[in-house]
C-alpha cells in the first residue's frame, strides 16, 4: 500500500488531488448532517441570514473555490501552498455542488425532488476524481517498465471505450447507469445496449418511426420504474435526506 501510494499518488504529484477529494467528500457529509439537524430543529445550528436574505452555503463555497483555485495557480506547485489550496478548493466545491440544484433551477429546491440532482452531481464528481487517483489517468509517473507502460496504455484505452459506452447510455436517458458505468465498465456496456427511455435524445432520434420499439421502450420504462423506484428513493433519502412532499 505504501509503495502504491508513493508511485501513484505522491510521485506523480497527486497528493493535492487526494486532499481535495477528502475535503470534498467530508464537507458534503458534514453539510448534509448540519442541514438535516437544522431541518429537524435540533442542535445549535441555524440558517444564516443577512437582514432578510437567507445566505445559502453555496456563497462561502464559491468564495473558497475561488481562493483555492487562484491559490493553487499562484503557488506554482511548490511548498505548502498547493496542499492548503487543495483543501480550500475541496471544501468550496463540496459546498457548491451540495447546492447544485439551486444553481441549476435558480430556486431554493434543496429539499424538493429537484434537489436530488445535487446528490447525483456530488457522487459523479467524487467518482471521476477517484478514477484519476486510481491510476486511470497515470500521467507523471517516472521510470516505468515496458510492461507497466503497456498495462497503463491498455487501461487508458479501456477507459476511453467505456466512456463512449457511458455517453451512449446517457443519451438513452439512463443517467444512473451512465454515472456508475464510468466506474464499472460492464454497467456502461449494459446501459448502452438496452432500449432507450422514452423522451431521451436517443429515442427521439432513432425511435421516431419505429412504433414497435417506442411502445416496447414505454412498457419497459414503466415496469422498471415500478420495480426500482422505491429502492432508489430509499438510497437517495439516506444520502441526501427525504425531500418535502409537494
Amino acid at each position: 500500500m505504501g509503495q502504491w501510494l508513493e508511485r501513484n499518488i505522491i510521485e506523480p504529484g497527486k497528493l493535492p488531488l487526494l486532499l481535495a477529494l477528502a475535503a470534498f467528500v467530508l464537507t458534503f457529509v458534514i453539510t448534509r448532517i448540519i442541514t438535516r439537524l437544522i431541518r429537524a430543529g435540533r442542535g445549535p445550528f441555524g440558517n444564516v441570514t443577512a437582514g432578510s436574505v437567507h445566505v445559502h452555503h453555496v456563497v462561502p463555497g464559491v468564495i473558497l473555490t475561488v481562493v483555492g483555485g487562484f491559490g493553487a495557480v499562484a503557488s506554482g506547485g511548490h511548498g505548502f501552498g498547493p496542499y492548503l489550496s487543495a483543501v480550500l478548493f475541496g471544501v468550496g466545491a463540496g459546498l457548491v455542488l451540495d447546492e447544485f440544484a439551486l444553481i441549476l433551477h435558480l430556486d431554493d429546491v434543496y429539499w424538493s425532488e429537484a434537489g436530488r440532482k445535487s446528490v447525483e452531481m456530488v457522487v459523479l464528481t467524487a467518482a471521476l476524481v477517484v478514477l484519476l487517483l486510481a491510476g486511470f489517468a497515470p500521467f507523471g509517473v517516472n521510470d516505468l517498465s515496458q510492461q507497466e507502460l503497456r498495462n497503463r496504455a491498455g487501461a487508458l484505452t479501456g477507459v476511453a471505450v467505456n466512456f463512449c459506452f457511458a455517453l451512449i447510455a446517457l443519451s438513452k436517458g439512463k443517467v444512473r447507469l451512465a454515472v456508475f458505468g464510468v466506474i464499472v465498465p460492464v454497467v456502461a456496456l449494459v446501459g448502452s445496449l438496452r432500449l432507450a427511455r422514452p423522451g431521451s435524445p436517443w429515442a427521439k432520434r432513432f425511435y421516431r418511426r419505429r412504433h414497435r420499439a417506442r411502445a416496447k421502450a414505454l412498457l419497459r420504462a414503466y415496469h422498471h420504474d415500478r420495480r426500482w423506484s422505491r429502492p432508489a428513493r430509499t438510497i437517495q433519502d439516506w444520502l441526501g435526506g427525504k425531500p418535502d412532499r409537494p
